[in-house]
C-alpha cells in the first residue's frame, strides 16, 4: 500500500489490528484505512504509539501533548510556550514522559492526578523509559541523567560525556544507556558502575536506534548501512567491533526499525528507499524503490513495514517471504 499524506512524516508506527498511524508535520494523524484527525494546531514533533491502549500520543509546537484515536483526540497535557519535542513510553506500561524545555516530565495515564518533573540545567533532547517504566533517561548537553520515575524528590545520577546528546535509549534488560551525539558518534555507559564507552566511525549523526534479538544487538542509522554493535555478554560491545548490513550504493541510512524479540530490521534511506534484512541469515530484501526523499519515520511490526518521507509518501507492505 502506498500513500500520499502531503505532510512531512514525523512518525509512523503499527497499531495492534495491523493498520499503519502517521504523525504529520500539519498537526495531523493518519491511519492506513483513511482515517484523519487534527491533534495539533501546529506541527507534530514527535509520536509514540499508547503503551496500554490504542492510538497515538503526539507532542507538538502547540505545546500540548495529545492523544489520538480514529474517534476523537483527548488534551492530555500542555506546556505553554514550549515546544514538546520528546516523549517515551515503556510497552506495557501506563508512565508516559515528555520533554518541555528543560523539564522532563512524567504522567501516569491510568491516574491523572499524578505528575513528576525533573529540572536540567539544558534543554532535553531525548528520553527513554527502560522497559519496566521504572528508570528514565534524560539527555541534554553534558550526558544523561537518569532518574527514578516515579519518586518526586531525588537528584539523579549523571552519566557525564562532553558534547550535545541528542537521542537516548536503555537496553532491553537496562543494563546499559546509549545516546546518539551531534558529533556522529554514539556513547554508551553501563549503568552498574557508569563505566562509559565511545562508539564512533559514523559519516552521519545517528539519528534512529532499535534494539532486536532480545538485546542481543543494536541497529543504528547514520551510515551507509545499518550499523550492528552486538550487547550479548556482560559487557556488551565495550572493547567490541561493529558489524554494517546493507546495499553498496552510496546512499545513508536515516532511519532503524527492529523486531525486538526477533532478527529482522528494516532500513530507510536518504533517498528513499526501503530494505529488510534477517540479521541471523544475512537475507535482505528491497521493500520500497527511490523517490528522492529522505525516509523520516519507520516502523516494524507484527509482520508489517510501515514508513513516511520528508515529502509526505508513505507506504504499509509485509515483511518480504524471503526474510521471515
Amino acid at each position: 500500500m502506498r500513500l500520499d499524506l502531503d505532510a512531512y512524516v514525523t512518525a509512523t508506527l503499527i497499531e495492534p489490528e495491523g493498520e499503519a498511524a502517521f504523525a504529520l508535520g500539519d498537526g495531523q494523524v493518519c491511519w492506513s484505512g483513511g482515517a484523519r484527525r487534527r491533534a495539533h494546531e501546529g506541527a507534530i514533533l514527535a509520536g509514540r504509539r499508547h503503551p496500554s491502549a490504542e492510538g497515538v500520543i503526539t507532542g507538538g509546537d502547540d505545546g500540548r501533548l495529545a492523544w489520538s484515536t480514529r474517534d476523537e483526540t483527548r488534551t492530555l497535557a500542555e506546556a505553554p510556550g514550549r515546544w514538546i519535542e520528546a516523549l517515551a513510553v515503556a510497552p506495557g506500561q501506563t508512565l508516559l514522559a515528555y520533554a518541555a524545555g528543560r523539564q522532563a516530565r512524567v504522567i501516569d495515564l491510568a491516574n491523572p492526578a499524578f505528575a513528576r518533573e525533573f529540572a536540567h540545567e539544558r534543554s532535553v533532547a531525548a528520553l527513554a523509559l527502560d522497559a519496566r517504566g521504572r528508570r528514565l533517561a534524560v539527555a541534554s548537553y553534558g550526558g544523561v541523567a537518569l532518574w527514578y520515575a516515579r519518586i518526586a524528590e531525588q537528584q539523579p545520577s549523571m552519566l557525564k560525556w562532553a558534547g550535545s546528546h541528542i537521542e537516548v535509549a536503555f537496553s532491553p534488560d537496562a543494563r546499559f544507556v546509549i545516546s546518539s551525539m551531534q558529533e556522529s558518534a554514539l556513547h554508551g555507559w553501563r549503568v552498574s558502575d557508569a563505566r562509559d564507552m565511545r562508539m564512533g566511525g559514523y559519516p552521519a549523526k545517528v539519528r534512529s536506534l532499535a534494539f532486536l534479538d532480545r538485546g542481543r544487538f543494536l541497529a543504528t542509522s547514520g551510515a551507509g548501512g545499518v550499523v550492528l554493535w552486538p550487547f550479548a555478554g556482560a559487557d556488551g560491545p565495550m572493547g567490541k567491533q561493529a558489524a554494517e548490513i546493507g546495499f553498496e550504493d552510496g546512499a545513508l541510512v536515516t532511519r532503524v526499525a527492529a523486531e525486538a524479540e526477533g532478527t529482522v530490521l528494516a532500513a530507510g534511506l536518504a533517498d528513499g528507499r526501503v530494505w529488510a534484512a534477517d540479521v541471523a541469515s544475512g537475507r535482505q530484501a528491497a521493500v520500497s524503490p527511490a523517490t528522492g526523499a529522505a525516509v523520516s519515520a519507520l516502523a516494524l511490526d507484527r509482520g508489517l513495514i510501515a514508513w513516511g518521507d520528508e515529502a509526505g509518501g508513505a507506504g504499509l507492505v509485509e515483511v518480504p517471504a524471503e526474510i521471515r
